[in-house]
């Protein structure tokens, strides 16, 4: 026999025999991961390919070499559509139904037609041994079907090295060469059958069955090398960027070395250029996100955008090498503003009185003491007025609780419409309230509380067709405030208020009284 037909012969043995020992590897390694299954699959269709092809050129007649070629497309046909499947299972995309019909419908007419081409000629127009060779090998005139089925199969690679090749940038670069061998592997026996078909491979063999035995030593290398698909490097971007919270990777000299596309809604200012920059020359608009960055401190952070208000929890965790150096720190943004709203709403419940709809006694305590401090600093005044409601109890005895409740209402709204954004307005306790106000000294307090108790003297509401007129009486206690001297507490302003609104009572009720003088504080 030829020696240039027997390492033909040898070559396209050896391919197929490690086409079978990668796809035994698959069967049991990786079946399940990403583009596995297709990966056993198209690697038993590329063996009986390879063998079919070794055992075509071993014979010695038309009949013989007919029958091998017959063998050889009932593999080669589903070739490229299962390693198209391996690559779009690789990355993650799934097909619609409609292509899985195509893509396996066009196959079927191809060993279809190939099967029955004695009887139309379709696939090949003529089939013979060629005597111009130095061994004898098939001349084949291709028809038809043979045409539909080339660029059928070139398409398909083409697809799937396209599939990669788009993928290869946002790989890392510690698994480029793997995608580079899975690429090269596609190509290789592509390169193979070009020479084929235009005539140009030496002694007319067809170079893709053989060329085979390089694509799966390159894919046999990625395979077992790198852990090709075990570690899946492309379908990690899959991943990576279905994560929902924002994600940045930097590395231990806190450059930008990732970061996935949800960062980019939170903030804007990530984009292409990102890669490799330096956190703070990206994040020097937001200095308090930088501070909790470098001094890693895992908590709520506001981010405000334009109108919109959003808040993240920052979080860390370390990248560590196998031997625990420490090379980078992962910070992902988790959008939790659905919970802050919701805990903001639950202290407003907390603090609203729920009949009246305003402050209860507890809110008004704190952020009254807070109001003082504020204040001693400053150097301003603040007035504290107690009042309450005229013979509350005869309304509930006389038109029952209902009405009561109605005047009530009716108190504290009036009295919140006519005083300041930057008043403190409360329900003190049954029909009693309590207002802090900020920067207004006795005189002031004084008018201003005056003209409320017109506006509530003028007022009433209707219980059973009776016209219930509604009064209330005011104490008001007025302190300079400094940081110097000592400042009374809130209580203490609480209880001058308290001692005033029973003056009021005394004098007639349905007035405003103001606490005398004492001679340990300054009243204005």
């Amino acid at each position: 026999m030829n020696q240039e037909l027997v390492m033909y012969i040898l070559i396209s043995v050896l391919g197929g025999s490690i086409s079978i020992f990668l796809c035994g590897y698959g069967l049991v390694k990786i079946k399940d991961a990403p583009g596995g299954r297709y990966y056993v699959l198209a690697t038993f269709m590329c063996a009986i390919f390879a063998f079919g092809y070794a055992f075509e050129l071993a014979s010695t007649s038309l009949e013989q070499m007919k029958i091998w070629l017959r063998v050889e497309y009932l593999a080669l046909p589903f070739i490229p559509v299962f390693i198209l499947l391996m690559c779009f299972d690789y990355v993650g995309k799934k097909l619609k139904q409609w292509a899985y019909i195509l893509l396996f419908g066009i196959p079927i007419l191809t060993i279809t037609l190939h099967y029955t081409n004695d009887f139309h000629h379709i696939y090949y127009t003529s089939m013979d041994v060629r005597t111009d060779t130095p061994f004898p090998i098939l001349k084949l005139e291709g028809g038809p079907g043979f045409y539909i089925h080339s660029i059928f199969l070139y398409v398909c690679i083409v697809i799937s090295v396209g599939i990669l090749l788009m993928q290869f940038r946002k790989v890392t670069h510690k698994f480029r060469l793997q995608t580079s061998l899975m690429i090269a592997g596609l190509l290789v026996p592509v390169m193979g059958s070009v020479f084929y078909i235009t005539e140009t491979s030496p002694s007319s063999i067809d170079l893709g069955p053989v060329s085979m035995s390089i694509t799966f030593i390159l894919h046999g290398f990625a395979l077992l090398s790198f852990q090709m698909f075990n570690v899946v490097p492309i379908a990690r971007e899959t991943v990576f960027e279905s994560i929902e919270e924002g994600v940045i990777v930097l590395n231990q000299h806190d450059v930008i070395v990732d970061y996935n596309s949800a960062i980019v809604a939170v903030l804007p200012s990530f984009g292409s250029h990102a890669i490799g920059k330096a956190v703070r020359d990206i994040l020097n608009d937001h200095p308090l996100l930088l501070d909790i960055i470098f001094e890693k401190q895992e908590g709520d952070y506001q981010l405000k955008i334009g109108d919109v208000t959003n808040y993240f929890y920052i979080k860390f965790s370390p990248v560590k090498t196998k031997q625990s150096t420490l090379i980078g720190k992962i910070i992902t943004l988790v959008n939790v503003t659905e919970r802050v709203n919701m805990e903001k709403k639950l202290k407003e419940l907390a603090s609203i009185d729920g009949l009246t709809k305003i402050y209860n006694r507890t809110y008004f305590l704190d952020k009254a003491g807070d109001m003082i401090k504020n204040l001693s600093v400053s150097g301003d005044s603040l007035s504290i007025v107690m009042f309450d409601i005229d013979h509350f109890k005869k309304v509930n005895d006389q038109y029952g609780h209902d009405a009561g409740d109605q005047v009530l209402i009716s108190v504290a709204g009036l009295t919140k419409k006519y005083l300041r954004n930057q008043d403190l307005f409360a329900r003190y306790g049954g029909e009693e309230f309590i207002i802090c106000m900020p920067d207004t000294t006795g005189l002031e307090a004084y008018e201003m509380i005056d003209h409320l108790r017109k506006k509530v003297s003028g007022s009433f509401i209707v219980s059973s067709n009776d016209k219930v007129q509604i009064t209330s009486s005011y104490g008001i206690s007025t302190v300079l405030l400094n940081s110097e001297n000592g400042n009374p507490t809130i209580q203490e302003l609480m209880r001058q208020a308290d001692q005033a609104l029973y003056a009021a009572k005394r004098n007639g009720r349905n007035c405003v009284q103001m606490y005398e003088k004492k001679a340990q504080y300054v009243y204005v």
